[in-house]
């Protein structure tokens, strides 16, 4: 029997949004300058005949969800023709319930389906990953629960709860094997964050390619009044956090490399450090002897260090590297690998402590995995995928009601501020980082807040 609050989607829009980078962002082997966002307008009905409309974002970032030797532009296109093919798939999609059930249902019984075929049909070519069939999947579910507050007049966060949600929690999560867990009769909102902080620190992203030192300066540099240097940046934004892309497979670069910023970090007044190999390590003793050799000869450094992630293969279920002697050293998260919560119990079984959640791979799937780790006792964050626009306000608040090990991680104002610009007028405080924090506090109304009437963004015609 369901509830009166129930809802069904009955019609969308998809919208390609083109961006430009100010910078290039280097992603383990792989250099970004372009990236495509894809927006999605989705209507939904309860039984009375009541619709609304809700919006979900998300940048298709290639290099990320879909690393291979291919051409960008092949990715990018097999990403955009998936993405059509789930249209008509979330359109007639026929079940009934709370997003948390219907997104559930989707990426249960529906993705799997789509993606076997889509890659059937890729005979003889590459097949797309899990990963990018999640990030396609995402601003549909994302713009579901946008609308189901929508709906209902009410913030989305708050309809996670026995009061919205037809089932709890254990018709979705399996405690690990062992344990004492139990998920029946809890619900998401009980590992969440009530009253959500409005203002949580922000990390800064330094990758392969940024400019550290003035040295580095080649004359070559935007001259838009954004900052180039690392100095500048931690300058301008009061920034306190600072995570630093890594090469993975080059230690002597890489240790160089965390010796370089922590040694400006620690002139500046910075308080923590993190270090992403993105994938690229083959072996726990790779990220073993830069930890110890920092710990021996700049102790700084180290203990600035609060996390280290993803260093291994994003395939976690064919690469089962025991990763214990890691996060004996350091708190060790999940990123690429955590695709959902099954994946997260996997992780946790090989000695990863932490998970670093996206709404990239989905609202719902992001919190199903928030709730399975925190009872399981594993530390959370929040990731960027450089996040511009409409992006940028659900992985705000995830990151807000999540209670996190440490803010957020926000870096579209570096690498394409004027992209948001539109955005950024109604709430200012969630594009530009003061003090070095984001500003939630003008994030008001149903569903996630975006006040999307006040938002002046032309959009171009869409593609469905």
């Amino acid at each position: 029997m369901g509830k009166s609050t129930d809802i069904k989607t009955t019609d969308l829009r998809l919208y390609f949004l083109p961006v430009k980078m100010r910078v290039p962002l280097k992603f383990g082997s792989e250099v970004t300058t372009t990236v495509t966002c894809a927006r999605v307008n989705l209507q939904v009905e309860d039984a009375l005949g009541h619709s609304a409309w809700g919006w979900g974002e998300t940048p298709l970032m290639v290099q990320w969800a879909w690393v291979s030797s291919l051409s960008y532009e092949e990715r990018h296109q097999a990403l955009r023709e998936f993405m059509l093919t789930l249209i008509y798939e979330w359109k007639i999609f026929s079940s009934k319930g709370h997003p948390m059930e219907i997104g559930y249902q989707f990426q249960e019984k529906v993705l799997p389906k789509l993606y076997e075929e889509f890659n059937t049909e890729r005979a003889g070519k590459e097949a797309m990953p899990w990963l990018a069939a999640l990030v396609c999947c995402s601003p549909f579910d994302i713009a579901l629960h946008d609308a189901y507050g929508k709906l209902h007049n009410v913030p989305v966060y708050n309809t996670y709860n026995k009061e919205y949600m037809n089932r709890d929690l254990d018709g979705y999560l399996t405690p690990a094997e062992g344990s004492r867990i139990s998920f029946s009769g809890f619900y998401p909102e009980d590992f969440l964050l009530f009253p959500a902080p409005s203002r949580i620190p922000a990390w800064h992203l330094i990758g392969g390619k940024d400019l550290i030192d003035a040295a580095e300066l080649t004359g070559k540099e935007p001259e838009d009044g954004y900052p180039v240097l690392l100095r500048n940046w931690i300058e301008r934004d009061g920034l306190t956090c600072l995570k630093v892309k890594l090469q993975g497979n080059d230690a002597v670069w890489d240790y160089e490399r965390l010796i370089q910023v922590g040694r400006i970090a620690v002139e500046m007044g910075v308080e923590w450090l993190t270090a992403d190999f993105n994938c690229t390590v083959r072996e726990p003793s790779y990220v073993n002897e830069i930890l110890d050799r920092l710990l021996f000869e700049e102790q700084r450094i180290y203990g600035m260090i609060l996390y280290v992630e993803q260093p291994f293969h994003y395939d976690i279920e064919t690469n089962q590297i025991d990763v214990h002697s890691v996060s004996a050293r350091k708190p060790l998260f999940m990123d690429e690998s955590a695709h959902d919560w099954h994946l997260v119990r996997l992780g946790r079984s090989l000695g990863w402590t932490g998970v670093a959640l996206k709404t990239c791979k989905t609202q719902t799937g992001a919190l199903l995995s928030l709730c399975w780790a925190k009872a399981h006792g594993m530390t959370l964050m929040v990731q960027d995928l450089t996040n511009p626009m409409l992006a940028m306000i659900p992985h705000a608040l995830l990151a807000a009601h999540a209670g996190t090990i440490m803010g957020v991680e926000t870096n579209s104002s570096q690498f394409y501020p004027e992209a948001s610009l539109a955005e950024a007028v109604v709430h200012p405080g969630i594009y530009r980082r003061r003090q070095g924090k984001i500003d939630l506090s003008t994030l008001k109304g149903p569903g996630f807040g975006y006040r999307v009437d006040e938002i002046n963004r032309p959009l171009p015609n869409p593609v469905y």
